[in-house]
């Protein structure tokens, strides 16, 4: 990364904290109102007062624990059950018209339902957060494995592999940049309904004390547990993303001065490149003795043309 870019991608939060202090701190109230609004002084203070208590770390455990059980299900079973709806007609014809029916209706609305399945809170949270993160993994990988060329698992049924060889030699190898494309995506969502689980039926979490500060009017508070969810989420999607490069490094990426999308092949095509003179074709060329009419017989001789380059 250049230079220009990091200092673009520092000076841009940068920014946005200067205008927030600078409209809070003279009490803009125009369309927007920012009278009552905290000002960043007040968050960083409020936010260095909870970091050196117990509570604030114990509801950032049970928050990551819930995610990391929630996400780690919701990955195991949509990746099984998205490879399924593409691979199996009978998978598809049983699994994908619930799949169509359930995949629409929010994950924080099954909280009546978590609460009445489930015989405690905890565990209605960790079934919120798989729910939210299924279907976008799911989705992701049932179109990453429909998507693969044909012609590799004819390659390995060719040479003699079975069905569970060309599963894990081709297919999910294969899908493994759509299936973290949908993880990437579910980690989001997931943090998303865990945080409203929490607000709902929750005991502990950031998500808890974020709505238990809002009860008592301690607007620093709420900032400080909505800055701690998205400094959470940015580290967990960053987690996953990394993962999947390290995972996905066999892959061929884009080089220097070439647009992501086209061919190295398609660039070297474009560049022309400087015909080879050898000393025969010198010798002929600067040869004057020639008679001319083998000259004009060459010329008569038909040439085959040239096939265009695929």
């Amino acid at each position: 990364m250049s230079p220009v870019r990091r200092l673009v991608r520092v000076a841009s939060p940068l920014a946005a904290l200067g205008l927030w202090q600078l409209l809070t701190s003279l009490d803009v109230n125009l369309w927007l109102r920012f009278e009552q609004f905290p000002t960043v002084v007040e968050v960083a203070s409020a936010l260095a007062d909870r970091i050196g208590t117990e509570v604030y770390w114990q509801d950032l455990g049970h928050s990551l624990r819930r995610i990391a059980v929630g996400f780690l299900l919701a990955a195991v079973l949509g990746v099984a059950a998205g490879t399924a709806v593409a691979r199996s007609r009978w998978a598809a014809d049983t699994l994908g018209p619930l799949v169509e029916v359930v995949r629409p209706i929010p994950a924080i609305a099954l909280v009546p339902v978590a609460i009445l399945l489930l015989p405690t809170n905890e565990q209605g949270i960790v079934f919120i957060t798989c729910a939210a993160a299924l279907f976008p993994v799911l989705v992701s990988t049932r179109h990453a494995v429909r998507a693969l060329n044909p012609v590799w698992e004819e390659a390995v049924l060719t040479l003699g592999g079975g069905r569970a060889r060309v599963l894990f030699s081709v297919v999910l190898p294969g899908a493994l940049p759509g299936i973290f494309g949908g993880l990437s995506v579910g980690i989001g969502v997931s943090w998303i309904c865990v945080i409203s689980a929490e607000m709902i039926s929750g005991e502990y979490g950031v998500g808890y004390r974020t709505w238990q500060d809002y009860t008592v009017v301690d607007y620093p508070g709420v900032f400080v547990g909505m800055a701690t969810i998205g400094a959470l989420g940015w580290l967990t999607s960053t987690a996953v993303e990394s993962l999947g490069r390290r995972v996905t490094a066999w892959l061929p990426r884009p080089t220097a001065g070439v647009p992501v999308g086209v061919p190295v092949r398609a660039v070297r095509a474009a560049v022309p490149v400087a015909p080879t003179v050898t000393p025969s074709d010198t010798s002929r060329a600067t040869s004057s003795d020639a008679p001319s009419d083998a000259s004009s017989d060459v010329s008569a001789v038909p040439r085959p043309e040239k096939e265009p380059v695929p």
